[in-house]
């Protein structure tokens, strides 16, 4: 069965570029992003892992610990690294799990057999500290991820988990947020002391409360 959001992400045991792990414990009380790639060696791939390399100052600054998984076993993986760095102008700064019984795979239904009964689809999960499923994409496998867009998302997540506010669409960090249902009116002012613009009774925007 398809995970949801809510669910506990499937804890498990893995080798890694890094070493083995166990997921839960190496989350720790951090946010985790979860990312899966078709194979090695692949061009989209190496673009995807160098680009999410390229970003690290900016999951540092969020709490967030990017791990990304293949079906290749480590010493594939070890020979990709390189690849990678010396094509992406990059440093690999995160692990690459090698998933080479799909138990990974498995767990996060990552294959897709109409796709291909073998390969992962381009998977992502963003999870929370609580290690609860906060966020899923399922990408094929022609398309490559766009990170800049994860980030907006892993912004929107922590401002709500922290604050009783939505973000609206096309939302950047930054911009005014959306004053939740659950959230009287009269409620909404004694937590929003920047303001509240009240468009209709369901729509109403405060500035960022975080800033």
């Amino acid at each position: 069965m398809a995970l949801r959001l809510g669910d506990i992400a499937p804890n498990f045991t893995a080798g890694t570029t890094a070493g083995p792990i166990d997921f839960h414990q190496w989350l720790g009380d951090s946010w985790g992003i979860l990312f899966s790639h078709p194979a090695d060696f692949t061009p989209v791939c190496t673009t995807e892992l160098g680009a999410v390399a390229r970003l690290k100052p900016e999951w540092d600054k969020r709490n967030v610990k990017v791990i990304a998984v293949s079906v290749d076993p480590i010493e594939s993986h070890q020979g990709w690294v390189r690849d990678i760095d010396e094509t992406q102008s990059c440093t690999m700064n995160f692990p690459i799990i090698a998933d080479e019984k799909r138990v990974v795979a498995t767990a996060y239904d990552m294959i897709h057999p109409n796709v291909d009964d073998k390969a992962t689809v381009r998977s992502v999960f963003v999870i929370g500290p609580d290690k609860k499923i906060k966020l899923t994409l399922t990408y094929p496998m022609s398309a490559g991820r766009n990170f800049t867009e994860i980030l907006r998302v892993v912004d929107s997540l922590q401002l709500s988990a922290k604050h009783k506010v939505a973000t609206p669409a096309d939302w950047q960090n930054g911009k005014d947020c959306i004053v939740t249902l659950a959230v009287s009116d009269a409620d909404a002012e004694k937590m929003f002391p920047k303001g509240v613009r009240k468009v209709k009774p369901y729509l109403r925007y405060t500035p960022q409360p975080n800033l």
